[in-house]
């Protein structure tokens, strides 16, 4: 019987199965971030146990709120950068180097097929477009990794979702991954991995399988993985070049980490988006999604473009080109969030910086802050927001904020008309 590739990165990675499907597994990495590490560093250290299983394994960055707004996120980014020297850490990206930390991770080539991820953020997920097992975590199990390198898991069960079919014009992988939210609902892959599967996912480009992997845990899902292939071998080319004879031989070792044809999955679904238009969301579910034209009109105060699910250059790049040569409304601010200072000064030299400044956008440097309404973008309550984030949660962007969340195609739109709109409309 065949495996699927969840299943094959846990035998690979498999320390000890103390008991039933439980499984210890061996650890690639551990990402950290400012928010979420320090508790487990300072618990650590009352325990006597402040070490690291490997310094080299161990990426960090202060991303989700930078600069520090107050004395308590000045300290937790101070616990992280001592601690961060302490033990020899020489991947952490401090204020000046830093980014989202699902974009800069991959971007650094700290990503690879097969790879097993751990981080204390619940969109650690993001990776699997690598074709790893990334998982977000909590507390206990933080400190474990990285006292250990070890993590405990139980055995996948694995949901594959096949997307096929072609897109129509204005239709993105935001688009996509709402769809199979809604089709599926928020608890329909609890304590599973989603293998996304299909011609579609086939010819996306990383930027995009990251979109789709980065919110399988709005449908409950452990993790979302991408399977393996030449365009993963691209991406990763710069990072691994010294390791391969070619990239054929790297695709080659890649596949090792591919689902067998007779695989057995706990569930299989086809999700056809020949017909599918733009979508955005509505209440405070992430499975709350209509078309954008059954939300046309629907005023918003606020556009926020970035994050870990779509601040990376090809979004930046999208939404730009809705918004060449126009303004925003004047009853909405718009912001824009380049996810790491290498997509910043792409989108510089791309000329797209000043058409988001043309446009009326404010421009911030790299920064999570305003996904989780900590900083740089937080509503007041009762105020709108349309927004390339992952979580539309009641106040997940300011307390009694309301939140759509969208394509940056459509948010561009949207800014323009100061109401929800369909991007089509607006691309020169």
């Amino acid at each position: 019987m065949g495996k699927t590739i969840a299943e094959k990165i846990f035998e690979a990675h498999l320390v000890d199965e103390p008991f039933g499907d439980v499984c210890v597994l061996k650890l690639d990495r551990v990402f950290c971030h400012e928010i979420t590490t320090p508790t487990a560093i300072q618990d650590l250290v009352t325990r006597g146990k402040d070490r690291v299983f490997d310094p080299d394994k161990i990426k960090a960055v202060i991303d989700h709120v930078t600069p520090a707004k107050d004395s308590k996120t000045a300290m937790q980014g101070k616990i992280l950068r001592q601690w961060a020297k302490r033990h020899g850490i020489r991947d952490f990206f401090d204020i000046g180097h830093n980014g989202v930390c699902h974009a800069i991770f991959p971007e650094k080539g700290f990503v690879r097929p097969g790879f097993t991820i751990i981080m204390g953020d619940s969109h650690t997920c993001t990776h699997g477009a690598f074709g790893a097992f990334a998982a977000g975590v909590g507390t206990t199990d933080l400190e474990v990794g990285i006292l250990k390198g070890v993590a405990t898991f139980k055995k996948p069960e694995t949901y594959r979702i096949e997307v096929v079919g072609a897109l129509r014009q204005g239709v993105y992988a935001k688009d996509i991954i709402l769809e199979v939210i809604r089709q599926i609902s928020v608890d329909g892959a609890t304590n599973m991995v989603i293998e996304f599967a299909g011609n579609i996912v086939d010819s996306m480009t990383m930027d995009q399988r990251m979109t789709i992997s980065n919110m399988a845990v709005e449908a409950g899902a452990t993790s979302g993985i991408c399977l393996p292939d030449y365009t993963t071998v691209e991406y990763l080319w710069p990072f691994i070049k010294e390791e391969y004879q070619s990239r054929e031989a790297a695709l080659a070792s890649f596949s090792q980490f591919s689902s067998d044809k007779d695989a057995v999955y706990a569930k299989i679904k086809t999700i056809d988006v020949s017909k599918l238009e733009p979508l955005t969301t509505f209440g405070y579910k992430p499975d709350n999604v209509r078309p954008v034209s059954q939300m046309e009109d629907t005023p918003v105060d606020q556009v926020y473009i970035g994050s870990c699910t779509n601040g990376r250059i090809e979004d930046l790049r999208v939404a730009a080109q809705v918004l060449k040569g126009k303004k925003i409304k004047d009853t909405v601010r718009a912001i824009v969030s380049p996810a790491t200072p290498k997509i910043f000064s792409m989108a510089l030299e791309e000329g797209l910086i000043k058409i988001f400044m043309d446009a009326g956008f404010c421009v911030t440097n790299p920064t999570c802050g305003a996904c989780l309404g900590m900083s740089n973008g937080v509503l007041a309550d009762g105020e709108v927001a349309a927004a390339t984030t992952n979580r539309n949660f009641n106040g997940r962007m300011g307390r009694g904020g309301m939140v759509h969340l969208m394509s940056p195609a459509t948010a561009a739109a949207t800014a323009v008309q100061g109401k929800i709109a369909n991007s089509s409309f607006f691309v020169n």
